[in-house]
């Protein structure tokens, strides 16, 4: 059997990062692990996507009837639909919101979090389209307000902005400080078997 040097071997390059054999020092790293950064990035798109929906549904609950006139603003439902979807779109905002803050079925959560925003998205631009002054009501009562008020250009853009969050949450959802979470290293363990 012959002997391998530790640079073949990507079994342990995986584990162990990019090093190189040096005559007369021990290994010596080189180049840059950015996977290693990941997680973080990972925590702070959860946190920022969480306290988000946390913050949006926590704001509507207060005051369920501007919640009901927000939602009515956007003449898309009818009129039976517009009393449960205002009620119910806080507390679904707050319980993703919570399972992203905490690091719970983050993937599921992201997915989640996604579809909302996809939903809010056309929401917005569809009022934007057809002329209406509306505010969206995510962080405030929402309803009708005059021309110079709305700010559909920046709700679409943040909305935008979230969704690209989500949707890289959902497909690496493993972070730093979660309750739910793998860490990367078991992860790839698993994966390798």
């Amino acid at each position: 059997m012959g002997h391998r040097p530790l640079g073949a071997a990507p079994e342990l390059r995986k584990f162990t990062g990019n090093f190189r054999l040096v005559p007369g020092f021990a290994r010596q790293r080189v180049g840059v692990r950015w996977n290693a950064g990941i997680p973080w990035l990972a925590t702070a798109g959860r946190l920022l996507l969480g306290g988000v929906f946390v913050v949006a549904g926590a704001l509507k609950i207060p005051d369920p009837a501007a919640a009901v006139r927000a939602v009515r603003a956007y003449q898309l439902l009818p009129e039976p639909l517009v009393p449960p979807v205002a009620f119910g779109l806080p507390v679904i905002e707050i319980a993703i919101g919570l399972a992203l803050l905490l690091g719970v079925f983050v993937r599921t959560a992201a997915l989640a979090a996604a579809v909302l925003l996809v939903v809010f998205l056309v929401g917005v631009g569809s009022a934007w389209a057809r002329g209406l002054q509306i505010d969206c009501g995510c962080f405030s009562k929402g309803g009708q307000v005059s021309a110079g008020e709305t700010a559909y250009p920046l709700e679409v853009l943040r909305d935008a902005a979230l969704l690209v969050v989500a949707l890289a949450l959902a497909r690496r959802p493993a972070s730093r400080l979660a309750l739910g979470s793998v860490h990367p290293l078991q992860e790839e363990v698993r994966s390798a078997r």
